[in-house]
């Protein structure tokens, strides 16, 4: 006697039973997914907003000559601003794929996207947090062989709010590494 199996359109007959134990571990994941780029978001336009707000003018003997420090006047500053507010751009229109994956947790092609695009938002934000944190700490330090000098000691609102955008950037390039790993353990698992 020879079993009949009965293959419905669209299955295999070696296809990987998957539990709802898989099921969940894989929705968890993608929950998590949503909840780090929510985090990221935050941190990206809160530093966006934080250094593209930051100026301080120090009047100079008079009313008439002042002294102002912005972060338009230096392209480091500018450049950050530009990174994070590309990547808050990038986290918000990721959302609805990283929603999918809470519906379909099997999902792997737009996972695979996702860990492309976070690396490359990851690499950005790194450049313009690196860039800027070189900048605030001449801003902090100086550097007396180039004759630059400390402005933090007359500028300190100014460079107390540089400072405090950089812990948000630095705090979302931890969180996209996160994802990155979050990403290529929902891959790996599928294999």
């Amino acid at each position: 006697m020879t079993k009949d199996v009965v293959v419905e359109h669209g299955e295999s007959s070696k296809a990987p039973l998957v539990g709802p134990v898989a099921s969940g571990v894989g929705r968890a994941v993608s929950v998590a997914d949503v909840f780090l780029r929510f985090l990221a978001i935050i941190g990206t336009i809160a530093s966006a907003i934080s250094m593209g707000t930051t100026n301080e003018t120090l009047p100079f003997f008079t009313q008439f000559i002042q002294f102002e420090a912005k972060y338009s006047d230096l392209p480091s500053f500018t450049f950050f601003v530009a990174a994070n507010a590309v990547v808050c751009t990038y986290l918000v229109l990721s959302i609805p794929l990283s929603i999918v994956h809470i519906i379909r947790p099997r999902a792997r092609y737009s996972r695979v996207i996702l860990v492309f695009f976070d690396a490359a938002m990851l690499t950005l934000l790194t450049a313009g947090a690196s860039a800027a944190a070189a900048i605030v700490y001449l801003a902090h330090k100086g550097n007396v062989r180039a004759n630059w000098f400390a402005i933090c000691q007359q500028f300190d609102s100014f460079c107390e709010r540089i400072s405090g955008s950089l812990i948000g950037s630095f705090a979302a390039m931890v969180l996209l590494i996160m994802l990155i790993f979050l990403s290529a353990f929902a891959l790996a698992r599928r294999h």
